[in-house]
């Protein structure tokens, strides 16, 4: 808790500081970070290298297979199966240790191969060496790594460069940088060498630049300010790399040991007790309590469990899933809330051109022409409205005719008129076609055309403009004005021209929606999902989108609202939010980590630098092929195609292996529950032990056999409907409930044998532990089809082909047993025929007995699986 309050408080110093940084003038800075415009010098370079080491960020090493292999024993399961194996060593009990053995090694390799392949081959990070940057020291010019920068370098930056560490830009000329990797947004944002506002949130101030950030278009100059893990992108890579926090699977399955082991505790001592007393032979009575513990846990969980996932793995990945942690698949299965980013995930990560209309708020060609030739016929940098508006025009196919005039001038963009203009040659006439922000736009307009008329441009028509684009700006459209004027020849054209201009109309952007997104939600939602956005873009655009793919959009909070909040005040917005807005990485981990403490299983799908955190928070971190490295190494799923479609499909595939798991659990646990049961009432009465120690290993592996097959068994529709988690509570009261109806059935199997068949003698012993022997398996394989599904085994729901043939030769091979030389090494003796038509009557009885048990069961508890 301290190192997580620590971390926040270093967190918040270093963007205290920038802010600080920002809000000074740029000699203030260049003063405190005791720089000058020539640079520093070679000596003072040393000492800052040496006070703040290399320009370098922490980087995410391969994990050595001998510690995969340590992971891969690191199971509770496996604990109490290594600590049984122990004690039937101690004892000389060696059928049994190896028996333990072999089911420890197989799930420890099965664990170690999948976590071996899921390793991804690079670093988490870009070897930034590789890079290099201008700098100006000692009032020269040149090139070096980013890694040698040290704070209050002077660097030089211009089309295409990459920012090397947080900046404070001191001269910009049309600078225009790229933020997206931090912010997920698409817009580039343009910089300043002194901040246009001050209060706003670290990401929106205008003389700031970040690490990992790049140049679209302009010139500059940076003052560098933080380096290494002390910048932005650097604490953000250092939580990519952190341990992720104890899952919900993690939690689930201490939970379910620690019921077994208590179980365990309980019973196990009562069976020695007994049959010590009862019998008289107390090291006999050890190792047949021993033998009940092994039958009492579930020993193939792991194997079990490992052999689902893998399987898991196998077909998600067939789905264009990879799995990178086992668990995440069970997280999968579990998860009830979705918090995703925004941009690429609801919408098509791709600005389009959405509405072209004239003054009257029609439809028109024109203004799109017009707006079509503005963007053609420049020859500076386009940018994504520049494509947006080629792409449509190219899509309806009638661009070749409007490229036809001759280009006389064009007068390039900057950010204090914030507008662009062309000059073209049309006919007899020369056309000024001159496209820009709203309100610079309606600084050079003096008229506008309104029905094919040209008439003044009034304050009031000014007015009404101005609302029919804040109406656009509300439906999360970026709007831009085009206007023109007739103009005289001559030489060249300059701003000076940009005057007494005819308003013609406007154009709106956006990043639409994509067709998918909409049925996934609401597919999402009927499986029991809550969808949130997370996101840095602004709340109208985020309401406007969420909106259109069904997710709640009446409610929102900003990020600038959450740092006021206390952690139970933000945990009761979360309950009733959706749209979370204007975030910052750090507001968006910790909305993450309220949703959990508040008891949900979350998943957190983004693909940016700033989503790293959020997704180690998350109970399961769902990142894209394409995102960066640090993101991908933050994530325990990743996803070929950034498609809520194929994580929907994921979220089904995990709720089957979670329930194949579960089957295994419920099976397993409420059968050995029900033959501990069984043994607690023979012993109590018989002058023998109910069964050997070894009988009842080999029916527990032989029942374990044939449950390796439940991986590829489906689930019941009704099972995939809502999310999955361990739940410890329901598990005890399904061993306390269904576990003894087996009982009545032994109980059955024991009047059989002691009173119809007389092996009522310890010299008829054997003749006893036979017929219990294959009745106690039996009735074990044939309850998985029992308890696998809420229907009718059989009729209303059968098991996949591998589960049927698996218990149909393991029933087979349990029958034959007795009857061979190895049975009978192992005190098993022939059954007579006559057994046989009792036999039928067990299993037709306890399967009729099991079902109305199930059925009485679901109407109290509403609940199976």
């Amino acid at each position: 808790m301290n190192k997580a309050l620590n971390k926040l408080r270093n967190e918040q110093e270093v963007n205290r500081a920038l802010l600080q940084d920002s809000t000074s003038n740029k000699d203030a800075s260049m003063a405190k970070y005791k720089t000058t415009t020539q640079g520093l010098n070679e000596p003072e370079v040393h000492k800052r290298r040496t006070k703040f080491g290399r320009n370098i960020t922490a980087e995410q090493k391969p994990t050595p297979w001998y510690i995969n292999l340590a992971k891969a024993f690191h199971n509770p399961f496996i604990y109490i199966l290594a600590f049984l194996m122990v004690v039937s060593y101690l004892t000389a009990d060696i059928e049994a240790t190896i028996i333990m053995s072999l089911m420890i090694l197989f799930s420890v390799i099965l664990s170690f191969v999948q976590s071996m392949r899921a390793q991804k081959a690079s670093l988490s990070l870009k070897n930034m060496i590789e890079n290099t940057t201008a700098i100006i020291r000692n009032g020269m010019q040149k090139e070096i790594p980013i890694a040698d920068v040290v704070p209050g370098d002077i660097v030089v930056l211009s089309t295409g460069d990459i920012i090397p560490a947080d900046s404070r830009i001191i001269e910009a000329k049309d600078l225009f940088i790229n933020q997206s990797p931090l912010t997920g947004e698409s817009i580039p944002v343009e910089k300043f060498a002194e901040a246009t506002e001050k209060n706003l949130s670290i990401f929106e101030r205008d003389n700031l630049a970040f690490m990992g950030t790049d140049v679209i278009s302009g010139q500059g100059k940076a003052l560098i300010l933080k380096t290494g893990d002390n910048t932005i992108f650097g604490s953000l890579s250092q939580e990519a790399l952190a341990k992720r926090d104890e899952t919900s699977f993690d939690k689930g399955v201490k939970s379910i040991s620690k019921l077994l082991m208590y179980l365990m505790l309980v019973m196990v001592p009562i069976v020695f007790l007994i049959n010590g007393i009862m019998k008289g032979n107390w090291t006999e009575a050890f190792l047949f309590a021993v033998a009940v513990a092994v039958g009492l846990t579930p020993e193939m969980l792991p194997m079990i469990v490992n052999t689902n996932l893998a399987k898991g793995a196998t077909r998600m990945a067939k789905k264009k899933v990879i799995i990178k942690e086992l668990s995440a698949i069970q997280n999968l299965g579990a998860m009830d809330v979705l918090c995703t980013d925004k941009t690429g995930t609801l919408t098509k990560d791709k600005v389009e051109l959405i509405e072209h209309i004239d003054t009257t708020g029609e439809t028109s060609n024109k203004v799109l022409a017009l707006a079509f030739q503005n963007s053609h016929f420049q020859t500076g940098w386009k940018n994504i409205m520049d494509h947006a508006i080629i792409s449509h025009m190219e899509k309806i196919g009638d661009s070749a005719r409007f490229t036809i005039p001759e280009k006389i001038d064009e007068i390039p963009f900057d950010f204090a008129r914030r507008r662009l203009s062309v000059i073209l040659r049309k006919k007899n006439s020369i056309e000024m076609i001159t496209k820009g922000a709203i309100t610079e736009m309606f600084d050079v307009c003096s008229q506008l055309e309104e029905n094919g008329a040209v008439m003044p441009l009034t304050d009031t028509i000014k007015k009404r403009l101005h609302i029919q684009c804040e109406q656009m700006n509300r439906s999360g459209m970026r709007v831009i004005a085009i206007a023109t004027k007739t103009k005289t020849e001559k030489e060249s054209f300059s701003v000076i021209d940009e005057q007494n201009m005819t308003l013609i109309g406007f154009l709106g952007f956006l990043d639409p929606a994509k067709p998918s997104a909409k049925p996934a939600i609401a597919s999402l939602h009927n499986h029991g999902v809550t969808v949130k956005v997370l996101t840095g873009d602004n709340e109208i655009v985020a309401q406007t989108i969420c909106n259109q793919v069904g997710i709640p959009s009446d409610k929102f909070l900003l990020g600038s609202d959450i740092d006021f909040m206390y952690d139970d005040e933000l945990t009761e917005a979360t309950r009733t939010h959706h749209i979370f807005a204007k975030l910052t990485p750090t507001q968006k981990s910790r909305i993450i980590h309220l949703l959990r403490k508040d008891g949900h299983t979350v998943g957190f799908m983004g693909d940016g630098i700033n989503d790293a955190p959020a997704l180690r928070k998350a109970d399961v971190g769902i990142s894209v092929d394409t995102a960066a490295d640090i993101t991908k190494d933050a994530s325990s799923v990743i996803l070929l195609e950034k498609s809520l479609t194929i994580l929907n499909d994921a979220v089904t595939e995990g709720r089957n292996v979670f329930g194949n798991i579960l089957k295994y659990m419920k099976m397993t646990a409420s059968s050995n529950f029900g033959n501990v049961f069984s043994v607690l009432v023979a012993s109590a009465f018989l002058p023998f032990l109910p069964m050997l120690s070894i009988h009842l290993l080999l029916q527990n592996l032989m029942y374990d056999v044939s449950q390796m097959t439940l991986p590829w068994d489906k689930m019941d529709e009704s099972f995939l409907k809502k999310p999955r988690k361990w739940d410890r509570k329901n598990m005890l009261r399904f061993i306390l409930l269904i576990g003894p109806v087996s009982s009545i059935f032994d109980i059955l199997t024991f009047a059989l044998m002691w009173f119809v068949f007389s092996a009522n003698t310890i010299a008829e012993q054997a003749l006893f532990q036979s017929g219990w022997f294959v009745v106690g398996l039996l009735t074990q394989t044939l309850v998985v089809h029992m308890i696998r599904t809420e229907k009718i085994p059989f009729i209303q729901s059968r098991a996949a082909a591998p589960v049927m043939i698996s218990t149909l030769i393991v029933m087979g091979i349990g029958i034959i047993i007795p009857f061979t030389s190895f049975g009978h090494n192992i005190g098993l003796v022939n059954l007579p025929l006559s057994y046989f038509p009792w036999l039928i009557a067990i299993l037709v009885g306890y399967m009729i007995t099991v079902q109305i048990a199930k059925k009485l069961y679901i109407k109290k508890f509403n609940d199976w699986i």
